[in-house]
């Protein structure tokens, strides 16, 4: 039981502040006449109309699909380059340079430069995607594996496993607290480029679809899009927490081991 009223305590802590603000938000707006700043009350009013009478499939589902393949990309990427670099002193030094030089490239610059090379189809919206997730997960990785404790590593190789067994044994286990915590800021970072990426030459989307609202001053519609887009966001973010949770659940039994002793 314990259990269950620290996880209910747990919600209702992570709920204050954004029912807190929704009624801020409600209270604050409640009898505005500004064009441009509805009361939430509209904008609730017009949401389902807007959104599910056809949007969801049409616009939204498409962003959700090419977020979710530049985010597969960046891992699949990053966590493999990061365990490379990682694992070689000699490597690292070597790309150290040119990493940091990308990774200072704000990935909004890059996206004129890739619809010179990838055009204006889905491949440049995965691209701009996969160019801002992948930094972070790349970094953690490296960080993740220069940091496995130097008797784990003697110790896998005085057994000889196989390179494939202290991969996935060793390396990605160890390393997995730290690659969690660069998913996680690279989910974040890829919901804010999907939106910039539907900004520039795209004919759907939700970040289209916003900007087309601003475009013909339906600003309720407008605002029930970024609405949409926080609720997508709260959505992603639980979904993570749960992989998360499962994932590591070992390291949250030892870590609470160790304090135990």
């Amino acid at each position: 039981m314990s259990g269950i009223r620290r996880l209910g305590a747990g919600f209702v802590i992570a709920a204050a502040l954004p029912i807190a603000l929704f009624v801020t938000w409600w209270a604050v707006t409640a009898g505005s006449t500004s064009f441009y700043w509805p009361p939430l009350s509209e904008i609730l009013g017009v949401f389902p109309e807007t959104w599910f009478e056809g949007r969801l499939t049409s616009q939204v589902l498409p962003s959700l699909v090419r977020l979710a393949a530049g985010y597969a990309l960046a891992l699949v990427v990053g966590i493999g380059l990061g365990v490379a670099i990682g694992s070689s002193s000699t490597l690292r030094s070597l790309l150290e340079p040119v990493l940091e030089f990308f990774r200072a490239i704000p990935p909004p610059v890059l996206v004129p430069i890739l619809i010179l090379f990838a055009g204006i189809g889905t491949s440049m919206k995965i691209l701009v995607i996969f160019s801002g997730c992948v930094w972070p997960i790349l970094l953690n990785t490296v960080e993740g594996v220069r940091g496995i404790d130097d008797v784990l590593r003697d110790t896998a190789r005085c057994y000889r496993l196989r390179a494939g067994t202290r991969l996935r044994t060793l390396v990605l286990r160890a390393a997995s607290p730290q690659i969690a915590t660069g998913a996680r800021q690279a989910l974040s970072v890829g919901v804010i480029l999907m939106v910039i990426s539907e900004m520039f030459a795209a004919n759907n989307g939700l970040g289209f679809t916003i900007v087309q609202f601003q475009r013909s001053f339906a600003i309720p519609e407008m605002w029930s899009g970024i609405l949409l887009l926080g609720l997508i966001g709260v959505g992603l973010s639980l979904l993570f927490r749960l992989v998360e949770h499962s994932v590591l659940a070992w390291y949250r039994g030892e870590r609470s081991m160790e304090r135990k002793g």
